[in-house]
């Protein structure tokens, strides 16, 4: 009793398809292609907006401190 066997795999697959057909399942998996080629190119476009963002700025100025960096560092008093 362990994992799954090819056997089991194809009795699994052959269920499938008897239930939801051919068609079904060729149909969600190029449903699922569609989602996969849409993610990579949102993926694409929000690096190419961020690689123009930074290729925007002069590269003279100085970046903004960050607040953390203006806090004043916390000291653990012991008693």
């Amino acid at each position: 009793m362990g994992s799954f066997s090819i056997w089991h795999w194809l009795v699994v697959l052959l269920v499938v398809l008897l239930l939801f057909g051919g068609g079904k399942v060729s149909g969600l998996m190029g449903d699922f292609a569609k989602g996969i080629k849409s993610f990579k190119k949102n993926m694409a476009e929000d690096g190419d907006e961020s690689m123009a963002s930074t290729a925007e700025k002069p590269a003279g100025t100085i970046p903004a401190p960050d607040a953390a960096k203006k806090a004043e560092p916390v000291t653990a008093k012991h008693s």
